[in-house]
């Protein structure tokens, strides 16, 4: 690295410490730092056709004043000018904000030029700068930087302009030749001046590609060098299971396997055969059979004489898990047992105690199983459930229960799989994109809160014949802050309104767990018909009598949490309908509802999500592993990021990147990264 350009940014003129703090509080401490400080939009102060401009963009005219301007005082020192001016053939209105001293400077038939917000439907401009005559002095394309305290844009630029003049001939290359040939990428030095200094939207263009790449490709590496040397140092079981059996456990299940199960069970059965221990995400939508291929992989693992163990985020999942799999295995001889809280006392005794000896093959329970006391005879297959809602320490104490099982994680959540290689781009991704055959898809209706009666109504019908409903509330009691339906007040009028006809239930966050899994209990019992609740029944119980999911102001919620309450039914043979209540103000909320009623498939859904909310918000904030890109966006950009994730990993997988001095800038990141100690690896 260049010491030049690892220089405080103070050897500058103009920035003292007041300054160098201001820019120290933006991560900006060296030149290097100042240099890489990347505008995030352009001012065009070109002239513009207002035949080209769209609504509402930001536009430059040159115009001759039509009229006397007029001013209007509101509010203390508040005032809006109005003037016409003549822009080519068109007569447009210009508003300037609060600043009344410009009426006396502006004169009728004197050219002016303005810069500002267009509205086309009332051919008017607001005004952010104005100045007397034609074209503006200075360039035509500025950057525009992010800011902080008493920092000003012209500074920013002028601190920029000097750094470069001193030190942009330093700038090193960070990429190797052949990758810059192969994309026609510009060198490192003039991308970055074309950022700080572009003459046109077409030169950012080309600079900008340069970078995306650059920041995905380092960030690719470092997870292909993760996954590389995590497999090479985590030597893996060799698990030798009986093929034969496996086939016959495979013919006997009540359906077929659909195609992509197919796969998927292939790719779980050759990692449990390698050398190296499985670090595998499954992500297969609500009902894409995903148990069944947990369950395949577990029978794997005993036929090869170890012991397997599935954790699931509640107690209920956990016994339903234990039930289905116990009824599966039984006829093979294979013991399953459940172990959570609940279970104390001598039972629990017992079980831990037959676990040690190695006389259970499959353990299913919550978070019960990584709790000290818990010890396994022979571990060689850890499956988690909903695997986002454990924490990477809660994983890691788990598969440490072995010595080195393999570990398979689960997903219901449908990741977008431009996140699924960047947020968990170490381990393998198989996905399930294929429902089993014979399942009704279930149909979704978007109502408006006026047609509840008919909602209502509807419900009836099909709790008549003997079915039952979900109804999803936003909040738990009333706010006087938000006007949307809550849970209690909306349980309360379903019970006025089914009488003894039918009963409903409340369930909600701020219940005891064991008050949670009692309502839950008495719903797939069948004792409840009408379960009212908020989203904390987004990831459960499978009620398969359940047809009915009716969301209360479903424009407060997320498309991905949609798709998942909406999965809570449609579990059985009979037809079910989601039903969402909704007045969604904005766009978005009524892009949501129609993607909702438009398509059934999670990962249609989970990509839409992520194209209206962005990545920060689609784990939500306090999910890291999302990195902080500079120039890249995962969303936009994400044929770039398949592109520097197929490169990495065949550039970590050469003996030339490890040892030639063509990739010693690249090896240097994996360096800072402390993934790599500065020697060569073999």
């Amino acid at each position: 690295m260049n010491t030049n350009l690892m220089q405080s940014v103070k050897i500058l003129k103009g920035i003292g410490d007041e300054t160098a703090e201001l820019l120290a509080d933006m991560n900006i401490v060296t030149i290097k730092d100042l240099l890489e400080h990347f505008p995030y939009r352009y001012e065009d102060y070109r002239l513009r056709d207002l035949a080209d401009v769209k609504h509402e963009e930001r536009i430059t005219v040159e115009g001759k004043v039509h009229s006397e301007p007029s001013l209007a005082r509101f509010g203390k020192n508040k005032s809006r000018m109005t003037v016409r001016l003549l822009v080519g053939r068109y007569l447009v209105q210009a508003i300037i904000f609060n600043q009344p001293y410009l009426r006396s400077k502006i004169k009728i038939s004197e050219t002016v030029t303005v810069t500002g917000k267009w509205d086309q439907h009332r051919m008017a401009i607001t005004v952010s700068e104005m100045h007397f005559g034609e074209n503006r002095a200075g360039k035509m394309f500025e950057p525009v930087y992010t800011l902080r305290g008493s920092l000003t844009m012209k500074n920013m630029r002028k601190y920029i302009a000097q750094a470069f003049e001193l030190y942009g001939n330093e700038l090193e290359e960070t990429l190797p030749q052949g990758l810059i040939a192969k994309y026609r990428l510009p060198n490192r030095g003039e991308a970055l001046k074309i950022m700080h200094f572009p003459d046109t939207p077409e030169d950012v263009k080309k600079a900008r590609r340069r970078f995306v790449y650059e920041e995905f490709l380092a960030f690719q590496l470092k997870m292909q060098a993760l996954r590389k040397l995590e497999r090479e140092q985590s030597p893996g079981i060799v698990q030798q299971y009986d093929l034969a059996k496996l086939k016959a456990f495979i013919e006997a299940l009540p359906f077929p396997l659909t195609g992509a199960q197919k796969r998927v069970v292939n790719e779980i059965l050759s990692d449990l055969k390698s050398p190296y221990r499985m670090n595998r995400l499954l992500q297969g939508d609500v009902g894409s059979g995903k148990t069944v291929v947990a369950a395949i992989g577990l029978y794997a693992t005993v036929t090869g004489g170890r012991q397997g163990a599935l954790m699931v985020p509640t107690e209920i999942l956990a016994e339903q898990h234990a039930a289905s799999l116990k009824e599966l295995f039984d006829p093979y001889g294979v013991r399953c047992e459940l172990l959570t809280s609940s279970i104390k006392g001598k039972a629990r005794k017992e079980i831990l105690a037959d676990l040690a000896a190695g006389e259970i093959d499959i353990l299913i329970g919550t978070h019960a199983l990584i709790q000290e006391e818990v010890a396994f005879h022979r571990l060689g297959f850890v499956i988690t459930d909903e695997q986002h809602r454990f924490g990477v320490e809660q994983r890691r104490v788990l598969r440490e229960k072995g010595e080195n099982p393999d570990v398979l994680f689960m997903t219901a959540t449908p990741i977008p799989r431009t996140l699924a290689i960047t947020v968990f781009g170490e381990m393998d991704v198989s996905i399930i994109d294929e429902m089993p055959a014979g399942r009704k898809t279930i149909e979704t209706y978007w109502a408006r809160q006026d047609m509840l009666d008919r909602v209502l109504a509807f419900m009836e019908k099909e709790l008549r014949k003997g079915r039952q409903a979900y109804v999803i509330c936003p909040l738990i009691e009333e706010s006087d802050k938000l006007d949307v339906q809550n849970a209690i007040d909306v349980h309360a009028s379903l019970v006025h309104f089914f009488q003894d006809r039918f009963k409903a239930g409340l369930m909600h966050g701020r219940l005891h767990s064991s008050e949670k899994e009692e309502v839950m209990r008495s719903f797939a019992a069948n004792e409840i018909q009408v379960l009212v609740s908020t989203t904390v029944v987004e990831v459960g119980v499978n009620v398969p009598n359940a047809t009915v999911m009716v969301i209360y102001d479903a424009e407060r919620f997320g498309l991905a949490q949609l798709h998942q309450l909406r999965g809570r039914v449609g579990r059985g043979s009979d037809q079910s309908y989601c039903i969402l209540l909704a007045e969604p103000k904005s766009e978005v909320g009524k892009e949501r509802m129609k993607i909702m009623t438009e398509t059934n498939d999670g990962f249609v859904v989970s990509e839409k999500d992520l194209e209206l909310r962005g990545p920060g918000d689609f784990f939500g904030k306090k999910q890291s592993g999302i990195p902080e890109f500079k120039v890249a966006d995962m969303v936009h950009d994400y044929r770039a990021l398949e592109t520097a994730r197929e490169d990495a990993a065949k550039l970590v997988q050469s003996r030339a990147f490890w040892e030639s001095p063509e990739y010693a800038n690249l090896r240097e990141g994996l360096i800072e990264a402390g993934l790599l100690k500065g020697e060569k690896l073999d």
